[in-house]
């Protein structure tokens, strides 16, 4: 069941989070966070507890470096995202990430029991 996948962050919804595309497979879930702003070292993904967890914080001196600015709306100094994970899935999924110009890409390979599940033609009477 997926309709919990990525669930509201715990109900939280008054948070910047970041936008997020998700595409399922066959094989596998493709999630897409924007996380425009820091580089690849500054960001931490886990899976704990049946949750996804994507954070990510920029150091001080990064942040005190950039404070020059006459107006600024942009707001990268922290980032932390919890995500539901589908039965599908489990905490022992195997996890692939990229991060591409902004772009986090995760790859989360499904159980194989759900990999096999086959579509199920119902009898209308």
């Amino acid at each position: 069941d997926t309709n919990n996948f990525f669930s509201d962050d715990f109900f939280v919804k008054d948070r910047n989070l970041p936008a997020m595309n998700v595409k399922e497979n066959k094989d596998n879930f493709e999630i897409e966070l924007a996380v425009p702003g820091f580089s690849k070292k500054d960001i931490e993904v886990s899976i704990e507890n049946d949750m996804l967890h994507i954070y990510a914080e920029k150091s001080n001196k990064e942040i005190e470096e950039e404070e020059n600015y006459t107006r600024k709306e942009f707001s990268y100094n922290t980032l932390d995202r919890r995500l539901q994970l589908p039965s599908s899935i489990g905490t022992d999924a195997k996890v692939n990430a990229a991060y591409k110009d902004g772009i986090l890409t995760l790859h989360l390979t499904k159980k194989e029991d759900a990999k096999k599940l086959s579509k199920k033609i119902i009898d209308i009477a």
